[in-house]
């Protein structure tokens, strides 16, 4: 299956069905299949080839999302570019992946324009919704081009790239092929409920996980329901007006939904799957979400190299036989998805025993194949013949899984990954930082909260407003820390180096 077959899968089953909607209008899989040939027509049109790298910088929108099905067709490669990103990582990111297009929102012109001079590779710059100098318009660029059939040879089964931070800042290019997308949707499929056609709606950005969830639905002839901007008040209003199946949030907005003053006025009887994961998630507030959304509650575990659906826990897991809630469970992953081998290893490569603590490791079709032109990175991370996952878990004498830390410090917070070495890399820039240590601290609201903690050079001062504006001017608001504390010293190793456990330790004993 390449991306666009599951939009023709789902076109079969209905051409005049609803495919993508977003603020009450919609878009037709015969219109969606019509767009997409049209784009995949003028990507070749513009010399695009097969296996080259087509980005897309957008906020949520139903016509960069019809894109993707046109960049499948042309069989070249979508690379999802996170909005989000300061201009420096999303510059690397399109240098480093070799990117030769580039599709973007208005909205993002002042990065475009930033980062455009520093990217030569860049042949075809194409903007959805205005003609601006050195962009072409999206309607300009599709000007007489037709919108018959067409599709170019298939090069080779890679589909998507994407970016992912690292321990050195530097980002990774996960391959992602046509083999795990079809292994993540069959898994998707067999593992939790589908009933009709489903509504599926989408709040959390579509370059991540909620972008990958609409395959599977579109393999049923389901509609996808885009929400531009993450409104919770529209969040719960959408579900009851278009009668919505499926949806995917990460835990921090859960809480949030819990705390809304519509929540309990809301008619939620259509959900029958509500996805979580992500981050950690809290028993008591998962508990609470069963009682007050409904019995619908599903986790997913996986991340960009093993996506979506390494293990999997569905509503009907999160209960005993008789209807009580198994909350022993609740502070598990799931159990590996059907697809998927899932194992603990040690440090010297032995399969751990049950029970047994160590990395938690995959192989299967779900797993990505390797990082784009870093052979010493895939190397790295596929050792033993599995995929390292960099977390720490075991497995309990039910095969559920258990993650119990990870091991290369990254901080999940609000459904985002940072990377702790990062952070640390910022403040120690600041010129009052004589050392610190980045941490993840348990949080309601966010999962964990970025927590840093400083040893400032003798006889200087800060205030934690100086500290988080520095280091947001430099990578952003996900990853600059919520809480800022200044030691005279931090714990150290004999040989000098911090450790991590033992800050953890002291803040939570604060």
């Amino acid at each position: 299956m390449r991306l666009f077959d599951y939009l023709d899968k789902g076109a079969s089953l209905g051409p005049d069905e609803p495919c993508l909607t977003m603020t009450g209008a919609s878009l037709s899989y015969a219109e969606v299949q019509e767009f997409s040939h049209q784009v995949a027509r003028a990507l070749h049109k513009s010399g695009i080839s097969p296996g080259d790298k087509v980005a897309i910088l957008s906020a949520n929108n139903p016509i960069s999302f019809a894109c993707v099905f046109g960049i499948s067709r042309a069989g070249a490669i979508w690379c999802p570019i996170n909005p989000r990103n300061e201009a420096a990582e999303n510059r690397e990111l399109l240098d480093s992946f070799d990117c030769s297009c580039l599709i973007f929102q208005r909205a993002f012109l002042p990065l475009v324009e930033r980062i455009l001079p520093e990217l030569p590779k860049l042949t075809t710059v194409i903007c959805l919704d205005d003609s601006l100098p050195g962009a072409m318009s999206l309607v300009d660029w599709l000007d007489g081009v037709p919108a018959d059939p067409w599709e170019a040879p298939d090069l080779d089964d890679l589909a998507i790239l994407v970016g992912t931070g690292g321990t050195t800042g530097r980002p990774k290019g996960v391959m992602l092929t046509g083999r795990n997308l079809e292994t993540m949707s069959a898994i998707t499929l067999m593992s939790y409920p589908f009933e009709g056609r489903p509504v599926y709606l989408a709040l959390a950005p579509l370059t991540h996980a909620a972008g990958v969830l609409c395959f599977p639905i579109l393999a049923l002839g389901g509609e996808v329901v885009i929400m531009p901007t993450p409104d919770l008040g529209d969040f719960l209003a959408l579900i009851e007006r278009h009668g919505v199946t499926h949806t995917f949030l990460p835990p921090t907005l859960i809480y949030m939904l819990l705390s809304h003053d519509a929540l309990p006025t809301t008619e939620l009887s259509s959900l029958q799957c509500f996805w979580y994961g992500a981050a950690p998630m809290s028993a008591a507030r998962l508990e609470e979400a069963l009682r007050r959304i409904g019995p619908v509650m599903a986790q997913l575990f996986g991340q960009s190299e093993a996506p979506m659906m390494i293990s999997t826990m569905a509503p009907a897991d999160h209960f005993h036989a008789d209807g009580s809630m198994a909350v022993e469970r609740f502070t598990s992953a799931g159990r590996p998805s059907p697809l998927t081998q899932v194992a603990i290893m040690t440090d010297d490569g032995r399969l751990a025993d049950r029970g047994e603590r160590g990395e938690i490791v995959v192989r299967g079709s779900l797993v990505m194949a390797g990082y784009y032109r870093d052979p010493e990175a895939t190397a790295a991370s596929s050792q033993y013949g599995w995929h390292h996952t960099g977390d720490i878990g075991f497995l309990d004498e039910f095969n559920y899984l258990y993650l119990v830390d990870r091991a290369k410090d990254m901080i999940i917070t609000g459904g985002f990954n940072v990377y702790s070495a990062e952070v640390e890399q910022a403040l120690m820039a600041y010129p009052a930082v004589r050392d610190c240590a980045v941490v993840g601290m348990p949080d309601e609201k966010w999962g964990e909260r970025v927590t840093a903690v400083l040893q400032l050079h003798p006889g200087l001062t800060v205030t934690e407003s100086e500290v988080r504006n520095f280091v947001k001017s430099r990578l952003g608001g996900v990853k600059t820390p919520k809480q800022v504390v200044v030691w005279d010293d931090l714990p150290r190793s004999k040989v000098g180096k911090v450790l991590k456990n033992e800050v953890k330790a002291r803040l939570l004993n604060q």
